[in-house]
């Protein structure tokens, strides 16, 4: 484990793929990529809140400033700005963190863009942050969500009923975790399901 893992936001590339820390100026893009086949009118997702998207960056640096998340805007191999995922809830001394906050602009989907984002951030977590656990969390609506997750090989926890109020609805979220122990074998399934995007 590194110890200034925690604290420094890395840029994480792969081939199709490239993960930097997010900066102001991504704001356009990251509206436009959720605007990209309407995926910000999703109300069970968090680009719903992109409808102000000050607000939505404000709320993004604020986590970030206070240590607690460390956002990547998600951007193709020519530099387009695709879609937005962080590091969130992140606790160095219990060694765990939850990849969320994720979405992507339609153009994207189903390409590889997930996969190899998933691999570069549970690599990096598992690896060089020495995480115990990963967290994957998604709203019960989120059927599609969910369905990535499990392909990914994370394990379902469970359901935390009535955990979150978004825009004026009570959530029930979906956690699903990958532990340490269980690594190994899912970095093997996502670099075969990788492959099959070459």
């Amino acid at each position: 484990m590194i110890a200034d893992a925690w604290t420094i936001s890395p840029t994480l590339t792969g081939q199709h793929v490239t993960l930097r820390p997010t900066v102001l100026d991504d704001r356009d893009g990251i509206v436009a990529a959720g605007a990209d086949g309407k995926i910000s009118e999703l109300f069970f997702t968090n680009a719903s809140t992109l409808t102000d998207p000050d607000a939505f960056m404000a709320a993004l640096f604020k986590e970030r400033d206070f240590g607690r998340a460390m956002p990547f805007t998600v951007c193709t191999p020519d530099g387009r700005v695709v879609g937005l995922t962080r590091y969130m809830r992140m606790n160095a001394g219990h060694k765990r963190l939850e990849i969320g906050g994720t979405f992507y602009a339609k153009s994207v989907q189903r390409t590889g863009v997930n996969t190899e984002a998933k691999l570069l951030l549970l690599t990096h977590a598992f690896e060089v942050m020495g995480c115990n656990a990963v967290q994957i969390r998604t709203d019960w609506f989120n059927k599609r969500s969910q369905a990535a997750i499990e392909r990914l090989g994370a394990k379902r926890d469970g359901v935390l009923r009535n955990h979150q109020v978004m825009d004026g609805r009570v959530r029930d979220l979906v956690v699903y975790s990958i532990i340490a122990t269980e690594w190994a074998g899912v970095r093997q399934n996502l670099r075969f399901l990788l492959a099959r995007h070459a």
